[in-house]
């Protein structure tokens, strides 16, 4: 980026990177809402009055949010803002701010909907990023034109080291980028995928559903560089593509000014051990089988695509 990191700052406050969150994302409720699915609302509401003054555990998302906050700097307006958009009802959200409160969190706004479509508030709210555990609400959030996705349980091997990095990790087609290679891939296969690419190598590829995150999140690392190269604010493309189509790739994020700071393209290997190795405190892909075999290792997120979740996308040959 050619600005200077003081005007990226200014360009930041002005404009932060606005996550939105449900509660079930942010914290451990999956017993609650087990009691929700299994005895019904009225069931789940006494269940939550009864915990009312009860902190709730860390839930899937916790880490990265509480990460990312902490890059604002005191006294100053935020890079990064966090709102709570809950289809809870608001009676319920005093557990919810209790527990925030109680874990340090600067999040101060959020929408209680009482079981109301979340999607109305996404633009109001101008959220770049929605995070939560409904399906439901994650395509109401995508049909908000928004970046989203849809988290699972917390991971039973969860590791992070005690740094001050955040560490989010992406796919690359249908997140990131838009499906159009894919697209060639399903309809002509992978000789003709791979000569579509080769021949396009150095043609910037479409925006995905992840794009715009992905360059407002590359203004937070760019502030956040060390005069070694580092920041703390570390971004991680891990794709299916391999040797013979990444380099459109490469040609892509530098064409749009978003470096990534390592990138994994595995082919046919597994997603996770990569995952697990680069320390991700998030990630994001469009196929169930690979945010599935991730979220036993870091917290992974569904972003819903247009392909079937047992087909392979972009094998390597």
């Amino acid at each position: 980026m050619s600005e200077s990191v003081e005007d990226l700052k200014a360009r930041l406050r002005a404009a932060p990177l606005r996550i939105g969150i449900s509660t079930r994302a942010l914290f451990d409720l999956e017993e609650e809402h087990k009691v929700f699915e299994e005895q019904g609302v009225h069931a789940y509401i006494d269940l939550q009055h009864e915990r009312e003054g009860e902190l709730i555990r860390k839930g899937t998302a916790f880490e990265v949010v509480d990460r990312l906050l902490r890059l604002n700097e005191p006294d100053s307006d935020p890079y990064v803002q966090i709102v709570v958009l809950s289809r809870n009802s608001p009676d319920l959200s005093l557990r919810a701010f209790k527990s925030i409160e109680h874990y340090g969190l600067p999040v101060v706004t959020g929408s209680f909907t009482s079981g109301a479509p979340i999607g109305p508030y996404i633009p109001a709210w101008n959220i770049d990023l929605f995070l939560s555990n409904d399906p439901h609400d994650v395509k109401s959030a995508i049909g908000a034109k928004c970046a989203a996705a849809r988290l699972g349980k917390v991971p039973e091997q969860l590791r992070f080291q005690s740094n001050d990095e955040v560490r989010i990790a992406f796919d690359g087609d249908a997140v990131v980028f838009s499906a159009e290679s894919d697209q060639i891939f399903a309809e002509k296969g992978l000789a003709a995928f791979r000569a579509h690419e080769l021949e396009n190598a150095q043609k910037p590829m479409e925006g995905g559903p992840f794009g715009e995150f992905l360059k407002k999140l590359s203004i937070l690392r760019a502030i956040y560089m060390g005069d070694n190269g580092v920041s703390k604010v570390r971004i991680g493309i891990v794709t299916a593509r391999d040797s013979a189509a990444h380099a459109r790739v490469i040609h892509t994020l530098r064409a749009w000014g978003t470096p990534a700071d390592e990138a994994h393209f595995v082919g046919r290997w597994k997603k996770a051990p990569i995952l697990e190795a680069f320390g991700a405190h998030i990630f994001f892909d469009d196929q169930e089988k690979h945010v599935l075999g991730a979220a036993g290792v870091v917290p992974a997120g569904h972003v819903p695509g247009p392909h079937h979740p047992n087909n392979a996308i972009i094998p390597a040959g």
